[in-house]
């Protein structure tokens, strides 16, 4: 129902929304012909400036001194209204290519020197691309006639009224000089034709007090005067000596040339006036359109509220419901299922059953009750396989754990059994051997040890006193490899609380066991120790010149070491890729020792990667000689680094050639 209600009402908004758009645009057509009208008369208003300097400058150069007074008046008006277009790009362009020498023409002329034919034909190129630059020459005037009209009566009226001005010029120069010379009279009777053909159009377009007032202007006195001249003119065509007062027939077509400018200024006010009434005509239409709009906009705003009432209402109820399991009700049981110590056939409880959507929600919609039915199924399968997933890691870890318990108990064993051995043996070789054995049992021991770390099922190691920390690296290369190639440099005398010792030293192992196994097999480890006053902290720096590691990697191994990537021991051990089971185990160490126990990676200066282990100061015990310390703070990263640089520098100076391990 409500598709079809709505169906026919958009398409009525379609409509509307063309209507609205065809009367912006018939606003805006009326606004851009009413400002380009205005700018049309403003150029007009230059043009007959120029053409008044044009035929004063031709009486000039034709020998009448009496034109100079005028014509330095008209030159200042000339300027004006060349100041005034300034603002017009279009007409700035055209004044920069045709008028940059008007300066240079006047002083010409003042002196004399300037040619007539070439002066008339230079004012006459910049009045012709004034009036090809009009605007009204390219208005769109739309579908209105009446304005077509009139802006083609304004053009026509501007091509006869600068055939007249040029005409006036032309032959002001002829009566001065008393003959026509060269192309004059071709010149001439070009410039009567072209006014006679711009007016018999001007009256095919004119209203019929627009074409009065031009029959007005040419019923002058003067008009009649100028006519009279233009007679004379025309019999003496074989250039014959011609005898006219040039002041006279300037005077006279001067005041011609004024009427019409007059009447090219009342079209002009006329077109004007009329794009004014389209205007606000297309403003009045466009305002109803508006209003026609919204309220159909408003009425299908409330015919869609009412279609989708019915809807609306079992949606919230099902979308608040959806929101509810999937915010708190899921991810509470799945965090409770994992973390409760029961087997997986009891992790499922009443209280976890989905709850069955209110049927008044659902206002007997079919279609919702389906989507709730899917929901409710949804999340009782997502609660069984969580319960499926949680049992399966439980019982994983567990099985693990409890494999490394049984070999942690064998290997301990086993080392009690070769420690007789060794005391019991005389023979070098096989003690040597026994050694070995030793030591391999050793890393096994650790292995064992890193198991139940990450299961997070393994006690520390008992220590009954703190240990000094060269023993504790001695400890930690005893349990790598290849520990033949770790050089052990000077570590800065420092104690270790007995209850960190074992824990310390797992974690230095596996360090250097990294580095021994990503550099190259001639290439050493160094371990470096050193006392921070400031910090109240010892670092343990792992050095090695190996292949490193890349950003991602350093980032990667970072959040393990912080604890943010490492997640619960069982979710730790099963899901995490077997590479990176070496960085959880340190990880797991340092949160073991508590806060301000941190480690950092850097990139070693030459290639390689250094590992920088830092005890916060309740971790160590008092030496020989106690100093006092500030109390522990957390260093930065950077302090680290800086830290971390200058003890080694430190640990090189006082022994350059460290001590083998």
């Amino acid at each position: 129902m409500a598709v079809v209600i709505t169906v026919p009402i958009c398409l009525l908004l379609a409509v509307v929304g063309l209507a609205v758009h065809g009367r912006a645009e018939a606003l805006g057509d009326a606004r851009t012909t009413r400002a380009e009208v205005g700018l049309s008369l403003r150029i007009q208003a230059l043009v007959h400036q120029l053409q008044r300097e044009r035929g004063l400058t031709n009486g000039l150069l034709g020998g009448e001194k009496e034109f100079r007074p005028q014509l330095s008046a008209t030159r200042k008006r000339v300027d004006t209204a060349l100041r005034g277009m300034s603002s017009e790009s279009a007409v700035e362009d055209v004044v920069q290519r045709h008028l940059r020498r008007l300066a240079n023409i006047r002083a010409a002329a003042d002196r004399g020197t300037a040619g007539q034919a070439a002066t008339l034909t230079f004012y006459t190129s910049a009045v012709n691309a004034l009036n090809a630059v009009d605007p009204v020459a390219e208005t769109a005037t739309g579908a209105d006639g009446q304005l077509r009209d009139g802006l083609a009566a304004l053009r026509e009226l501007a091509a006869a009224k600068e055939s007249v001005a040029l005409e006036r010029g032309l032959l002001n120069g002829v009566f001065a000089q008393g003959a026509f010379q060269g192309r004059a009279y071709i010149d001439f009777t070009e410039v009567r034709a072209t006014r006679v053909a711009a007016l018999t159009r001007f009256r095919q377009v004119a209203t019929a007090p627009q074409r009065a007032a031009l029959e007005k202007a040419f019923a002058t006195e003067d008009a009649e005067r100028a006519t009279a001249y233009e007679k004379h003119a025309e019999g003496v065509a074989d250039g014959s000596p011609l005898r006219a007062d040039a002041r006279t027939w300037w005077d006279a077509m001067t005041v011609l040339v004024d009427d019409l400018y007059a009447v090219q200024q009342s079209v002009g006010d006329d077109v004007r006036d009329r794009a004014d009434r389209l205007s606000h005509d297309a403003e009045l239409a466009l305002a109803a359109y508006l209003v026609t709009g919204t309220l159909i906009a408003a009425l299908v705003a409330g015919l869609a509220a009412v279609a989708s009432r019915s809807l609306t209402r079992p949606l919230r109820g099902l979308a608040e419901t959806a929101h509810d399991v999937a915010r708190r009700r899921l991810p509470a049981a799945v965090a409770r299922i994992q973390q409760s110590p029961q087997d997986s056939a009891q992790l499922l409880t009443p209280e976890d059953a989905p709850d069955t959507p209110d049927a008044r929600l659902l206002g007997g919609a079919a279609e919702i009750a389906e989507v709730a039915a899917s929901l409710q199924q949804v999340e009782h399968t997502a609660l069984q396989l969580a319960a499926q997933q949680a049992g399966l890691r439980r019982n994983t870890t567990e099985s693990l754990a409890n494999l490394g318990r049984r070999n942690q108990s064998l290997v301990r064993r086993q080392l009690s059994l070769i420690t007789r051995l060794e005391r019991q043996e005389l023979d070098p070789d096989a003690l040597a051997e026994l050694f070995e054995l030793d030591h391999l049992a050793t890393r096994m021991r650790r292995n064992a040890e890193s198991l139940l770390v990450l299961a997070g099922q393994n006690p520390p190691r008992p220590t009954a006193a703190p240990a000094d920390g060269l023993e504790v690296v001695q400890s930690a290369v005893a349990e790598v490899e290849q520990y033949r190639r770790v050089l052990i440099a000077t570590v800065e005398p420092v104690r270790v609380r007995g209850h960190a010792v074992a824990d310390v030293a797992h974690l230095l192992a596996e360090l250097i066991e990294n580095g021994l196994n990503f550099s190259p097999p001639a290439e050493l480890v160094e371990v470096h120790g050193w006392y921070d006053a400031k910090d109240d902290t010892y670092s343990i720096a792992v050095v090695d010149h190996g292949i490193g590691m890349s950003e991602a990697d350093k980032a990667r191994a970072g959040a393990l070491f912080s604890g943010s990537g490492s997640g619960s021991g069982e979710e730790a051990l099963v899901a995490a890729p077997t590479r990176f089971l070496g960085h959880l185990v340190v990880g797991r160490l340092a949160h073991r020792l508590g806060e301000g126990a941190q480690v950092h990676l850097f990139d070693t200066p030459g290639g390689g990667l250094s590992a920088l282990l830092v005890l916060p100061g309740r971790l160590l015990a008092p030496v020989d000689a106690p100093s006092t310390s500030p109390p522990p703070a957390r260093p930065a990263v950077s302090s680290l680094l800086n830290g971390f640089r200058a003890g080694v520098a430190r640990a090189e100076a006082r022994n350059p050639q460290g001590a083998s391990s």
